[in-house]
């Protein structure tokens, strides 16, 4: 099936401030389905997010003034769920782990290949997908672990709609990076798991024994969850192992 088919046009925003990359990334989405909006700063990228929604933004970490993590930090703040894929330069680690501070849901440095990018924007915009019409549940009726809403200390877990709610019904920021790795969390329970698994199963690519991201994801997750981040009851460290999530813990 193809893409238009399972999402008919998604609208996505192309930010850098190369103009043969905007016009060859929009003529190449275009072919697939998507509508392609560009931008060749932040400020046009602001008003494009103003006059119109978008499911995901490629973002240029190197724009002259204002740049990529600076614009992803504002769209995570201000459009919570939309997909976040930075571009960044080759051999430059610390853009990358900055851009998943600031909540990006993928990276690619450049040079790449479009096909791979293609590839990261699906898998980004497949996590983002909330089922048409879903409406808001409400907080009286969260249910065990074993439920497709999932409760855990002051907060529950809804799968199906991807969102996490206090216990009031009021929903917590959350990036769809971050949801995947919560998600995966709830299935597995009281069940210590490895960096392997979670990169492999919440992570959708390859990885290195170098790559920290899982550990960011998870620090910000903590400052959202947790009573007190530093002293985690609900996403615990396993130490030499990996992680383990306990729903049960007491508040």
């Amino acid at each position: 099936m193809s893409q238009a088919a399972e999402n008919p046009s998604p609208v996505v925003l192309v930010v850098d401030d190369e103009p043969e990359l905007r016009s060859l990334l929009a003529e190449y989405f275009g072919r697939y389905g998507f509508t392609v909006h560009t931008a060749a700063d932040a400020a046009e990228a602001r008003q494009a997010v103003a006059s119109r929604a978008h499911a995901l933004a490629i973002l240029d970490i190197n724009m002259p003034g204002e740049n990529g993590l600076s614009l992803a930090h504002w769209l995570r703040e201000t459009q919570p769920g939309i997909g976040l894929v930075m571009l960044t330069t080759a051999g430059e680690p610390i853009d990358r782990i900055i851009g998943l501070e600031v909540g990006a849901d993928d990276y690619l440095p450049k040079p790449f290949e479009l096909r791979e990018l293609m590839a990261r924007v699906r898998a980004v915009l497949r996590r983002t997908a909330v089922p048409a019409g879903a409406a808001p549940a409400s907080p009286a009726i969260v249910v065990a672990t074993d439920s497709r809403r999932v409760a855990f200390g002051a907060y529950w877990l809804d799968l199906d709609e991807r969102r996490l709610r206090d216990g009031a019904g009021a929903d917590i920021e959350i990036s769809a990076a971050e949801f995947d790795l919560l998600a995966l969390f709830a299935r597995h329970p009281n069940r210590p798991l490895d960096r392997n698994q979670i990169m492999e199963q919440a992570h959708n690519r390859g990885w290195d024994v170098f790559d920290r991201s899982i550990d960011l994801r998870i620090m910000r997750l903590r400052r959202k969850i947790e009573r007190n981040p530093d002293k985690p009851e609900l996403i615990k460290t396993v130490r030499i192992v990996g992680y383990v999530f306990v729903p049960a813990a007491e508040r």
